[in-house]
């Protein structure tokens, strides 16, 4: 059976979408923390519109909501239940996202791609595997000098795709559907405006997940460490037994975290880490910030506990430093919540059957806008939409794959509408 999804416009939605600089910033003092977020909004919000679609609001602050109206009828007294599907309009800023000048491989021929405006950047098969079983269909890269912003404009693109074939295509009977796109996921803000109530949905999926046909059903659960260690500075001429150095404390409190386990660089699957990542000070103050990542909760506390051992450690060693470590919670694993509406993942399992296309249920070694969307009550499952490599230079995503996205969205609304 063909399929029913316009290609063409999809491929022009992503790339008009990843050619706006939307770089999230961190510690910006604004929401969002970047202007051209507000510029992606509107122009989604504008096309939305275009389409038909009812209750188009593209609010203060930047989120983009509008509603499908449902087409099935209800079954007997029962209200038709709403899905909503969020994607986010941000990109990190761990690569810029400015000037990026999307590159189109049709009929991919397979072997390594060389980013046409860096010949070190390589997109390997021997580091995308995946890259073997598309031979033939159409892949997206950057030049090499940016992201390409795929994540998470490829969710976008699904999503005004989905829209757009439910609007011309009355006859596909499904319930009512919300849409919504928010900014500054990429900084950890990506729901902080938004109201569940208004949002009004029985479920949600977030449409930022890698490759095709995965249903991630796991985060971690995080916590942020706060690292601030005090010295005594002095001019270095007169230190003899008055200077007490920073710097040389936050090295020996890095150097006690563990170096075998326990770190990004060590780890994988369910295993948790410590990543201390950002470190910035002099000799009388130094500011150290460290992930603490688990699928497990509990596993949190005993990994601040070695974090707050460490600290007593070296101010045994170094005396006159002072060292205090504070733990704010930021998420916590999706699965805990998911198993309070097992539909959500069983409908989304259900809709790959009816397309005859394999699944599988994945964990999410971070985190997303599901999680907190979860913990707040509202079950909100990840899908793939074609994602490859992001938040990298050799980021890339796949026509076909975005298309297999669409095309799962579309069945799962019609297994939603059934209940």
């Amino acid at each position: 059976m063909p399929s029913i999804i316009n290609h063409a416009r999809l491929l022009g939605r992503v790339l008009r979408y990843v050619q706006i600089d939307t770089t999230a910033v961190e510690g910006a003092n604004s929401y969002p923390s970047s202007p051209r977020q507000l510029v992606l909004g509107k122009l989604l919000a504008d096309e939305l519109r275009e389409m038909g679609l009812k209750d188009v609001e593209y609010d203060a602050h930047g989120l983009v909501w509008a509603t499908i109206s449902a087409t099935g009828k209800p079954k007997g007294n029962q209200p038709l239940l709403i899905v909503a599907f969020n994607a986010h309009v941000d990109t990190s800023p761990e690569t810029t996202g400015k000037n990026v000048k999307p590159h189109v491989i049709r009929n991919y021929a397979g072997g390594d791609i060389m980013l046409a405006a860096d010949s070190t950047k390589v997109i390997r098969v021997a580091d995308n595997p995946e890259l073997t079983q598309l031979v033939g269909k159409t892949l997206i890269t950057t030049d090499g000098t940016t992201l390409l912003g795929s994540d998470d404009k490829s969710g976008v693109a699904v999503i005004m795709e989905l829209a757009h074939t439910l609007v011309e295509h009355p006859q596909i009977s499904h319930g009512p559907i919300r849409i919504l796109f928010t900014c500054d996921e990429e900084i950890g803000h990506g729901v902080d405006h938004v109201d569940l109530t208004k949002l009004g949905a029985t479920v949600c999926y977030t449409v930022d997940g890698q490759g095709a046909g995965e249903i991630d059903t796991e985060t971690f659960s995080a916590d942020l460490a706060s690292i601030t260690i005090r010295g005594i500075n002095i001019h270095p001429s007169i230190g003899k037994g008055r200077m007490v150095n920073a710097v040389r404390a936050a090295a020996a409190f890095i150097d006690r975290l563990p170096k075998t386990g326990l770190s990004p660089e060590t780890t994988g699957g369910r295993e948790g880490f410590l990543h201390p990542y950002t470190i910035e000070g002099g000799v009388a103050a130094i500011k150290i910030k460290v992930l603490l990542r688990d699928f497990v909760t509990a596993e949190l506390a005993t990994k601040a506990d070695l974090l707050r051992k460490a600290a007593r450690e070296v101010v045994a060693e170094i005396p006159g430093c002072q060292i205090d470590v504070q733990i704010s919670k930021q998420y916590r694993n999706m699965g805990e919540g998911l198993a309070e509406e097992p539909r959500a993942v069983a409908f989304a399992q259900e809709a790959f059957r009816r397309l005859k296309r394999a699944c599988k249920l994945t964990i999410v070694r971070g985190g997303t806008d599901g999680s907190q969307l979860t913990e707040r009550g509202l079950p909100t499952p990840n899908l793939s939409t074609g994602e490859h490599n992001p938040h990298s230079p050799l980021e890339w995503t796949c026509l076909e794959e975005m298309t297999a996205a669409v095309e799962h969205l579309v069945e799962l609304v019609q297994v939603w509408g059934e209940t």
